[in-house]
């Protein structure tokens, strides 16, 4: 455990009270609450990445742990936001969608010995979605920021859909060199046999 692990885990625990502020009957000064959270705990995904490696202390629990802090703390604050009508639910299927399958591409591009690193539309999706949550929550107190959360909200699906179709075309092409690669490497060692010689009569 050290100080970088310890903001990964403040992030996973800030959940639960984001959302049971979010929905145990929300006011104006709830939503004001819940994003000053929500912005507290999204910090720390920049500070335990910048403190690991400035330290030296990136850690396999650290590893582990940062994506799942990230897709607990979006998923659920925009579950939440679901529930109290403030975003289309067809668009948050979208958001999380994209992420299980995201994953499910990793898993099994790690099972054949290469990784998927994150991209630089996936970082952007990343900011877009801190700063869409963050605006629609204020809407709730502040009208003037509905057209701003609604705008950042779109933004947020289009980053999605775009950066998974570049995670499944470097996925597709990774997967397909393999493939040539061992395929290539077949007709080798078929050629290097040596060929039986049938005796004449």
């Amino acid at each position: 455990m050290n100080l970088a692990n310890g903001l990964t885990l403040a992030r996973i625990f800030a959940v639960p009270l984001i959302v049971a502020v979010l929905l145990t009957g929300p006011k104006k000064g709830d939503m004001l609450i819940a994003a000053v959270i929500f912005l507290l705990a999204s910090a720390t995904d920049l500070l335990d990445g910048y403190i690991a490696r400035k330290r030296g202390q990136v850690t396999t629990l650290g590893v582990l742990l940062d994506p799942i802090a990230d897709k607990l703390l979006i998923s659920l604050v925009f579950i939440s936001l679901v529930q109290l009508d403030l975003v289309p639910a067809w668009m948050v299927c979208i958001i999380i969608g994209r992420e299980i399958a995201v994953d499910g591409l990793r898993l099994i591009a790690s099972d054949q010995g290469f990784t998927i690193a994150a991209s630089e539309l996936g970082k952007l999706k990343m900011v877009a979605q801190v700063v869409a949550i963050t605006l629609l929550l204020l809407e709730y107190r502040y009208p003037s920021f509905h057209l701003a959360g609604q705008v950042a909200l779109y933004l947020v699906v289009l980053f999605a859909l775009w950066s998974a179709v570049g995670y499944f075309r470097t996925f597709w092409t990774k997967i397909d060199d393999r493939f040539k690669a061992k395929e290539r490497r077949r007709l080798t060692l078929v050629k290097k046999r040596p060929r039986r010689h049938v005796p004449t009569q």
